[in-house]
């Protein structure tokens, strides 16, 4: 199973290091990022692989929540199933 995480806001030093860190912490291999820094604003997709979270996807977005609150910058996590909806068009 996938999913996917991103992440916009003022970039800073460590913010890839502090998402990843999540996804490490619960078992999340991360399987494709790109990031793009436009004048000071961050920008990051991360394709992720849950099928070894020993935890929901809503802890993992609680947990990302939280951090985009901390360090300023807004993280959404989404199931591939939220993308896959949207080609039943």
């Amino acid at each position: 199973m996938r999913a996917v995480i991103t992440v916009i806001g003022k970039d800073m030093v460590g913010i890839v290091a502090k998402v990843s860190a999540i996804c490490a912490e619960k078992q999340v291999n991360i399987t494709e990022v790109t990031q793009s820094v436009l004048q000071d604003v961050f920008a990051m997709i991360m394709l992720i692989d849950i099928s070894n979270m020993k935890t929901p996807l809503s802890e993992l977005t609680d947990e990302m929540n939280k951090l985009g609150d901390e360090i300023g910058v807004k993280i959404h996590v989404m199931h591939e199933s939220v993308f896959d909806s949207m080609h039943r068009v």
